[in-house]
């Protein structure tokens, strides 16, 4: 890492020593579908949706009983409902039928299924399998070129870099720490770079 790559990095472990994964989830399978469920919509409206869905169902044998529309009518304030409770249903589905009910643990297998796209395959890999990944969201996205650390063109170019610009041991933590450091202290509305930590240290450089 160069000097300011490894002083950013500094700065987010100092603020995030440890930080928690912000989708509640209790196996593999319930983080999958809370990422799916996540695209568009807040981590923090999830957080609410999900209890009542996996109340009803938290495995996937489980999430076939269900029909599309019931599956629905629980997420449609997570947004993209008709889109997201099809690919819930087919999703479980496939991992019954294919991968005995696991959610697999590569790249491959993860984006094959409906619904799962790069990014929420990044997360599964990252959070629930502790490979090292760098998935990148629009707080990410919007950090990365805020420091300078891309040029923001576009969430696949924005990764590459990140992954060139930090060592791979440190690329999960790297992920959370961005986000949560993004949601207090680099929005993307009313941003002040003076009270900005990392803003305001790079305007001083």
């Amino acid at each position: 890492m160069n000097a300011k790559t490894k002083k950013i990095a500094e700065i987010l472990a100092a603020h995030y020593p440890e930080p928690e994964i912000p989708l509640q989830h209790t196996s593999h399978y319930t983080l999958l579908i809370a990422v799916l469920l996540s695209a568009q919509c807040t981590d923090a409206r999830v957080n609410t949706i999900t209890p009542k869905l996996f109340a009803l169902a938290d495995t996937p044998e489980n999430m076939t009983h269900l029909s599309v529309a019931q599956i629905e009518a629980i997420i449609r304030p997570c947004g993209l409902a008709p889109r997201k409770a099809a690919a819930i249903h087919k999703l479980s589905e496939m991992l019954v039928e294919l991968h005995e009910g696991i959610v697999p643990c590569s790249f491959e297998e993860l984006e094959s299924l409906p619904g799962v796209g790069h990014k929420t395959a990044s997360v599964v890999m990252s959070q629930a399998f502790g490979k090292p990944s760098f998935p990148v969201d629009t707080h990410i996205h919007r950090c990365a070129k805020r420091w300078g650390l891309s040029n923001g063109k576009s969430v696949i170019q924005t990764e590459r870099d990140l992954k060139k610009l930090f060592p791979r041991y440190m690329w999960n933590l790297l992920h959370l720490r961005i986000i949560y450091f993004a949601r207090e202290h680099c929005p993307a509305l009313r941003h002040d770079a003076s009270k900005c930590p990392i803003c305001s240290w790079i305007c001083q450089r």
